[in-house]
């Protein structure tokens, strides 16, 4: 069994006591056939000298590949909260909370666990004999565990702090932090790799600061209609963006096509809405905008491989 360091550890330089933890909030899903992550909020103690950690643990099971898994793990600390999260004082519902003295420091640690059947969606056919890294990675071909210390770009900071600092609540929330975490294993994957810097950009029209904000708006307004089906036709109206231009910057910026994002997002939350709401199949697939039931239980067995009801069961 591979033992990865930890997180709390390397970040800290030693192990905290654990009687100095003071856990803020917590917030996990367990749901089968989906990344299991955790996200824990503590109170920083100001004796405790801690820096900003990533890592990276690929555990290979050679005996059974469906026990391998692939885990980011991140700390991040000064992050700062009000004491009165559940209920917000007055300076921070008017939305002057920078000058809340009701706020202080909080260190976060988060944790994403990726099965290999979740991973394979995203390792495309390749026209090399060459071996890609982030491919054996993905696919679990390459055959060794390792534990990786991953560098934190700015752009995974902007993910980590999007999670750890949304305003949204039970669905939504869910919605919103599975889209971010397919960003943030982009970009850990290209640290892990090493093949290229996180801003280069391939795309001449991206260099505009204007039109990446178009295709990043575009990001949000999908996962704002995942019930609501939209086309490519309809997404490139509401950004003002040609339409060739915006499926070219949104695969250049985000790793994927707008179809698969689209579709992942869609099937993931109905994992969350069959498996921890209770919905059933019928209602899963009404919310999500298919005309049929037929046609929502062949989307989500092309994603996972299951049969939604089968999900149930598991």
């Amino acid at each position: 069994m591979h033992s990865a360091p930890d997180i709390l550890t390397l970040a800290n330089k030693q192990a905290p006591l654990q009687e100095h933890m003071v856990l803020l909030h917590e917030k996990e899903q367990q749901v089968p056939e989906t990344v299991q992550y955790s996200i824990r909020r503590y109170r920083r103690n100001n004796q405790w000298n801690t820096e900003d950690a990533g890592m990276l643990v690929y555990h290979y099971e050679k005996e059974n590949n469906g026990e391998s898994f692939l885990e980011l793990k991140f700390c991040i600390s000064g992050n700062m909260y009000c004491r009165h999260k559940n209920m917000e004082c007055n300076k921070c519902k008017l939305n002057t909370a920078k000058d809340c003295v009701e706020k202080e420091e909080s260190l976060d640690l988060l944790s994403f666990k990726f099965s290999p059947a979740q991973l394979s969606q995203f390792v495309k056919p390749r026209n090399t004999s060459e071996a890609i890294l982030s491919d054996e990675v993905l696919s679990f071909r390459k055959k060794s565990s390792f534990t990786k210390i991953l560098p934190l770009c700015g752009k995974s900071r902007m993910v980590l702090e999007a999670m750890l600092n949304n305003t949204y609540t039970d669905t939504f929330e869910n919605i919103f932090i599975n889209a971010q975490i397919q960003m943030l294993l982009l970009y850990s994957l290209d640290c892990m790799v090493g093949e290229k810097e996180i801003d280069v950009i391939n795309c001449k029209f991206l260099a505009n600061e204007a039109d990446r904000e178009k295709v990043i708006k575009a990001r949000e307004v999908l996962i704002q209609h995942i019930g609501e089906p939209i086309t490519i036709k309809e997404l490139s109206r509401k950004v003002a963006m040609n339409e060739c231009y915006l499926k070219k910057g949104f695969k250049e910026m985000f790793g994927t096509t707008i179809f698969d994002f689209y579709q992942s997002q869609r099937m993931e939350h109905a994992k969350y809405l069959l498996y921890e709401k209770g919905l059933s199949v019928t209602d899963v697939s009404l919310l999500l905008g298919y005309s049929s039931i037929s046609h929502f239980s062949t989307a989500f067995k092309k994603h996972t491989g299951l049969k939604p009801c089968e999900l149930l069961f598991r």
